[in-house]
């Protein structure tokens, strides 16, 4: 006499199963559409205007239409083109503040985690206090010793960066060092930049880039807020944050010229974070592990 089969059990879904993996790549693929049109944007910028940055023959704040699709601000200039230029702006300010916090941060955020006594302790402390010092005020100390420039307000916000980054850097190459086969590797006589090279950089990127892609968005934001306060690219370049300081006087008549670039401004950010999301969940086994 032969059993009838069991009957199967149904399963939730887990993350290996393809609905997470779509879900995943559903989140990936939207933040690098929504990036993708602001870098567009900025691509374009470079190559193209529909006029030049300074140019005020279009009357204040006159409405779409006469060669200008989104109209004028209430200095006569072309709406679209500060915008575009506002794209590349926001673009470069990212990349380089993420470029600056990188290499600073990793750079001490390794030589902390290999210190030992009252160095590590030092290098400690000076991280929490950068992190503690606000970044407004780190810019105004940058611009009071160079200049309000696009360059000044990418170095200020960089700086701020980095003593993240290299927090964040130390305690996940402690983690590493703990490693049994980091410590034989050690142990044999391994020279400490092999070490970094082959065992404790190939474990911490992914958790660095997902980090990185976020200060990416605080960075843009950042750059905003120093530009809305006159501390980022100097007139005529049309940061998104100067214009929005210049649009608050005639919201009311003209609402396009606060809209449009806080609107930009939004999809940027929001676009970077989901980027951030989609590579957590797909880099990070930890993440993945948590979440089966």
């Amino acid at each position: 006499m032969t059993l009838p089969p069991a009957p199967l059990k149904e399963t939730e879904p887990t993350e290996s199963t393809p609905v997470s993996r779509r879900r995943r790549s559903a989140t990936l693929l939207a933040g690098c559409s929504l990036t993708a049109l602001i870098v567009l944007l900025a691509l374009v910028s470079l190559v193209w205007l529909p006029f030049d940055t300074d140019d005020t023959s279009g009357g204040r704040l006159a409405g779409p239409g006469d060669g200008h699709p989104l109209g004028t601000d209430k200095l006569g200039r072309d709406l679209l083109t500060q915008l575009m230029t506002g794209a590349r702006i926001a673009v470069q300010a990212g990349l380089g503040s993420v470029a600056i916090a990188a290499v600073v941060g990793v750079t001490l955020g390794v030589l902390a985690a290999f210190a030992q006594g009252w160095f590590d302790d030092t290098l400690a402390a000076f991280l929490d206090i950068l992190i503690a010092f606000p970044t407004l005020l780190l810019a105004m100390l940058v611009v009071a010793a160079r200049s309000a420039t696009l360059g000044s307000a990418i170095l200020a916000i960089g700086l701020a960066q980095s003593a993240v980054v290299a927090r964040l850097v130390r305690i996940l190459v402690k983690r590493v060092l703990a490693r049994d086969y980091v410590t034989a590797a050690r142990t044999s006589g391994t020279s400490w930049p092999r070490t970094v090279a082959g065992h404790v950089l190939p474990n911490i990127w992914p958790t660095l880039v997902v980090n990185l892609a976020l200060q990416f968005g605080l960075a843009v934001l950042a750059e905003a807020g120093l530009s809305y306060l006159g501390l980022g690219a100097p007139p005529p370049n049309a940061s998104w944050g100067r214009m929005l300081q210049e649009a608050q006087s005639t919201f009311t008549t003209a609402p396009a010229g606060a809209l449009a670039p806080g609107i930009l401004l939004v999809v940027l950010v929001v676009g970077v974070n989901l980027i951030a999301d989609g590579l957590r969940d797909t880099l990070d086994p930890a993440t993945r592990r948590r979440r089966t």
